[in-house]
């Protein structure tokens, strides 16, 4: 194995685990130097640009002992915590706030919901000529949000990676429609029932990878998610007694991990 290596991932933090992996050792057992660090080009649309380090193990320094944070027990439940990013030092959990769109009230005035929804349209057909794409737009109102349902060809260009792109233009659709409003409606976008169909396999992938933490008795660090995405990893496994979760990491790189419960801490 060679005693320097280089590695990439999407943060700095992620790089670094890679590189640890590697290499044999924890993390807190390597030295290295950021030879890039990470950026991310409009609205997710094109991609980003990875993160790159040059590491090696510590010669000098001998590893750190790392107090493990102390657990609430809830009976029946699994705990979702939030820790900070801070290598090398012990970590305290807190509670992560899980957000919710506020429930969009009835609408007392019905024209100023034709015109919220006008704008709404009026400002996604902009951007879809911008980007040269033709889609159709079907309005559903929910209990949270009015949905705006996108179908037509070629519109994946408009989910990116993972969503991030839906996210983004559903970001900026209600930042342009509720600028000069005094009643506020928020909008939520979805492509071909994407959302759907992400949280269908989002919920497949809760499972497997609880049960693989409990098989391996090991962690498992999931791909960074958006926070949405990770409050249904949170949700689905909150009722798993035999596993923990929490987040970590730095937005928008912020990601789920599932730690097995060890015996006799229920």
């Amino acid at each position: 194995m060679a005693n320097v290596i280089e590695k990439t991932g999407k943060t700095v933090d992620e790089a670094l685990q890679a590189a640890a992996a590697e290499l044999g050792v924890a993390a807190s057992e390597v030295e290295y130097e950021i030879l890039e660090t990470p950026t991310k080009r409009l609205f997710g649309l094109f991609g980003e640009t990875p993160a790159k380090i040059r590491a090696s193990i510590k010669v000098s320094e001998p590893p750190p002992v790392v107090e493990e944070p102390a657990t609430v027990a809830v009976e029946g439940s699994a705990r979702t915590v939030e820790e900070p990013v801070q290598p090398a030092q012990p970590e305290q959990p807190t509670i992560e706030p899980i957000l919710e769109p506020s429930p969009v009230e009835e609408f007392s005035d019905e024209a100023d919901f034709e015109k919220a929804v006008d704008a709404a349209k009026n400002f996604l057909r902009e951007v879809f000529a911008a980007m040269q794409l033709e889609a159709t737009i079907e309005v559903e109102e929910t209990e949270e949000s009015v949905k705006l349902n996108l179908s037509g060809k070629g519109l994946g260009i408009l989910i990116g990676r993972r969503g991030q792109a839906l996210d983004a233009l559903q970001y900026l659709l209600n930042l342009a429609v509720n600028r000069k409003s005094e009643e506020k409606f928020f909008f939520t976008l979805d492509v071909e029932d994407y959302r759907r169909r992400r949280e269908e396999a989002l919920i497949k992938l809760a499972k497997s990878v609880a049960e693989r933490a409990i098989k391996t008795r090991r962690e498992v660090r999931l791909e960074p998610m958006s926070r949405h995405e990770r409050k249904i990893i949170h949700t689905i496994l909150q009722d798993n007694d035999r596993v923990e979760t929490h987040s970590t990491g730095e937005e928008p790189y912020r990601y789920v991990i599932v730690t097995p419960v060890k015996r006799g801490r229920r």
